[in-house]
């Protein structure tokens, strides 16, 4: 499923992380990953660098940074074993990584949700956001990296039974098969929307029955493949609930998708998943 691993890096502790957890992955799928260092052009004055030597001069800066970012990376794929390639593009970043993800038949992009602040430096961090609303393709974060010997025993796949949702639950099936995990599917009766509602009651019977359908299919996805499911259908916060659950029952990896359905009736996957990414402790998979 996951042939080629994109992981941009601005040299951040978050990049760092999330290379790690490609290296997991790429290691468990026979992935090659692709490291990728983008010179943000605005930066420095891409129309006078080669006539204004201080443009030059920072050009020529930003671009040996971008090759520092690139090394330890670098390092870590060949302690891993795992084959790699390394780039440095120049261009606005996120649109440089969706570029590059397109250029190169990319299955997965994996990048830390946290990067270095300041003017000099914005690669990761609200560029994360807009990789994962845009991206064609499944877009990992992280907020930290994985522990030596770390495994995905346990995959959450949150869902509202859309098809936007439903988009994840493949991917969600697929890492939990390969590391022999135990897939969690939640469904969350957003109890936050039903204020001034009349008939509440028939309201929440009917939620849950959609609930209680949604979880149904990815269990059965789920037990069609041999790996262990367990399910649950909660009233809550959909955001807060899927943070909950992660804590309480030792999640460590959830896969999403990015558009859930829209209007009054159902609302567990849009700004819910860009809060998720924004806050988790562990990795999220997001599928557009």
């Amino acid at each position: 499923m996951y042939d080629s691993i994109l992981v941009p890096t601005d040299g951040s502790k978050g990049a760092t992380a999330a290379a790690r957890h490609a290296l997991n992955l790429a290691s468990a799928f026979d992935s090659e990953v692709r490291f990728l260092s983008v010179v943000n052009e605005h930066s420095y004055s891409t129309d006078f660098a080669e006539f204004d030597s201080l443009a030059d001069d920072q050009r020529d800066a930003l671009i040996e940074e971008a090759t520092d970012n690139l090394r330890p990376l670098e390092d870590l794929a060949a302690k891993n074993t795992v084959p790699f390639e390394s780039s440095i593009e120049h261009g606005i970043p996120h649109q440089a990584i969706l570029d590059d993800a397109d250029e190169h038949d990319i299955d997965m992009v994996a990048m830390g949700t946290h990067g270095r602040t300041g003017l000099e430096r914005i690669l990761i961090g609200s560029v994360t956001e807009r990789v994962v609303r845009t991206s064609d393709v499944p877009v990992l974060t992280t907020r930290t990296a994985p522990d030596e010997r770390s495994s995905y025993d346990n995959v959450l796949i949150p869902t509202d039974g859309s098809d936007a949702a439903s988009a994840a639950i493949d991917h969600g099936l697929a890492i939990a098969e390969r590391y022999d995990a135990t897939v969690h599917v939640l469904s969350v009766v957003d109890v936050s929307s039903f204020a001034g509602s009349y008939n509440v009651a028939s309201i929440i019977e009917a939620w849950k029955d959609d609930c209680e359908r949604a979880v149904t299919e990815v269990a059965e996805a789920a037990e069609s493949r041999g790996i262990d499911v367990t399910t649950e259908v909660k009233q809550s916060t959909p955001y807060r609930a899927i943070k909950a659950y992660v804590e309480n029952e030792g999640i460590d990896l959830v896969a999403m998708g990015t558009h859930g359905r829209t209007g009054l009736e159902r609302y567990l996957v849009g700004s819910v998943t860009t809060r998720t990414v924004r806050t988790s402790d562990v990795p999220v998979l997001t599928v557009q």
